[in-house]
């Protein structure tokens, strides 16, 4: 895990192509409160429409999430849903000028009604689809050919996402795998679920679920070691991943003495929808940054499994991921955080619309005023990070007999209190490097501060966040617990 999150911390932007079935998920949103007078059928009250790539589409903007440069090569229709298509992924960071119009086919849509009902959370209650299976003509394949060939030489990576809608032809794929294979670019592929794999071959890394491996195998899908040595050496991949929902995620490679299973963090599944082209994408974008397999995998299992927490369709920012390894790791050391983790959590927060609170102190002998104030701060955002100094820092400040407590110790009683969500090491005389590269939205200190006197507060306020001074617990201070418990008045 060492190596993983070392990676992660340097994480750097990589260049991915994704050819594949681009689709347009439509959301009619509203409220599904009587039935039909005319059939026993409920009736939705339409409040919203949204529009989400899906398909390879929602990959793209996995992979954009993960800090890709992604071009997509594919076809829609030749009308006013393969516009909207193009728009939701230009505005997202997607070149698009690989994907073609076809006035023969429609654009796929996946159009979702979706209804609130007695005050419970959004229910889906049906979908309509809108598409053409039929493979594309060698014209258009020519043309995602040409735009491939003049972008291969600077890709990182090539993706394919099939969904078998006529895209990814046997003829295609192999002319992307060959082509790809000459310039040793890998090329990733989530396959369609169809029982022969063989335009696949030659691929860097394929990523089946168990019933797209038992499809694909003739098999009852019991066996996952037999069905991923058996997809790789019938069809010449060099990785195979098979995901196993709960179970994580088996690896099966020929420098292997045996296939990894690497598992997942137990969770709450919401809904699946997206969970494999998370998975790809996170593979993907892990090995364009020089990751090893396993820890390629370890990745992109953390990422698939935070998108089955989301209802619907949501790219999985590399910040969330690196933050939920961080976790991880860090569960059995409480919530001590080192400034690069604990920057990584702060970014995390803001990419999933949270705000970040910070304050500090020397939390020497812990008492009831300090509870109050980490109480009061923590309820101004949404995660509270506490920079504590360390014992050199504290001696500065308070005189060789402090601190009473080391600085383990100190960190452990506040990484206990359940308001507290990390806790930071510092060993300067003031937080100001902490409060500048973490960039919390608040800063808090307590009412013996002024904000003219609050160190970090020009850079807070500057970024566009506030500096709260709360108001102390009256006769309660460390100092004065120290005296009391030496004898004095």
């Amino acid at each position: 895990m060492d190596d993983l999150l070392t990676a992660l911390s340097e994480w750097k932007p990589f260049k991915a192509i994704v050819v594949g079935d681009f689709m347009l998920d439509q959301q009619l949103i509203g409220d599904a409160t009587r039935l039909s007078p005319d059939a026993p059928v409920p009736v939705l009250h339409v409040k919203e429409q949204v529009n989400q790539p899906g398909g390879a589409a929602n990959l793209c903007l996995d992979l954009v999430a993960m800090k890709g440069a992604v071009h997509a090569l594919g076809v829609r229709g030749d009308d006013s849903e393969g516009s909207i298509l193009e728009r939701e992924l230009e505005d997202r960071g997607v070149s698009v000028t690989g994907i073609i119009a076809d006035p023969a086919r429609p654009t796929t849509v996946k159009r979702n009604l979706i209804g609130l009902a007695q005050g419970r959370h959004a229910q889906k209650m049906f979908r309509v689809d809108f598409e053409s299976k039929d493979p594309i003509g060698s014209s258009i394949s020519g043309a995602i050919l040409e735009r491939f060939d003049a972008l291969l030489s600077d890709a990182d990576l090539v993706c394919i996402e099939d969904y078998n809608k006529g895209v990814c032809t046997p003829e295609l794929c192999q002319a992307l795998i060959e082509r790809a294979n000459l310039a040793e670019v890998p090329v990733f592929v989530d396959p369609a679920a169809i029982s022969d794999y063989t335009k696949y071959t030659g691929a860097s890394a394929i990523t089946p679920n168990r019933t797209e491996a038992a499809l694909a195998t003739g098999t009852d899908g019991s066996d996952a070691p037999a069905m991923a040595k058996r997809l790789r050496e019938t069809y010449s991949i060099e990785s195979v991943v098979v995901t196993l929902d709960k179970h994580g995620a088996l690896l099966d490679r020929a420098d292997l003495d045996e296939p990894v299973l690497i598992p997942t963090q137990a969770r709450e599944v919401y809904d699946v929808t997206g969970a494999g082209d998370m998975m790809l994408a996170g593979l993907g974008a892990a090995r364009a940054n020089g990751l090893s397999w396993v820890d390629s995998v370890r990745l992109a299992n953390a990422a698939a499994g935070l998108e089955v927490e989301i209802f619907g369709v949501a790219p999985i920012a590399i910040e969330t991921i690196h933050h939920e390894l961080l976790m991880l790791a860090a569960a059995s050391k409480g919530k001590t955080r080192t400034l690069e983790e604990a920057c990584v959590m702060a970014r995390a927060a803001r990419e999933s619309g949270r705000s970040v609170v910070f304050t500090n102190g020397c939390f020497d002998v812990l008492h009831a005023g300090h509870v109050s104030l980490l109480d009061r701060a923590a309820a101004l955002g949404d995660i509270l990070i506490v920079g504590l100094n360390d014992d050199h820092s504290v001696r500065g400040l308070k005189g060789p007999e402090r601190p009473v407590n080391n600085q383990e110790d100190r960190a452990r009683v506040l990484g206990a209190l359940g308001c507290v969500d990390a806790v930071v090491l510092f060993h300067d005389e003031t937080p100001i490097e902490l409060i500048e590269r973490i960039g919390p939205d608040v800063l808090v200190k307590g009412g013996d501060y002024s904000v003219e006197t609050v160190v970090g507060a020009r850079s807070v306020l500057d970024r566009g966040g506030r500096v709260e001074i709360l108001d102390l617990v009256d006769g309660l201070s460390t100092t004065s617990t120290i005296e009391k418990m030496r004898g004095g008045s």
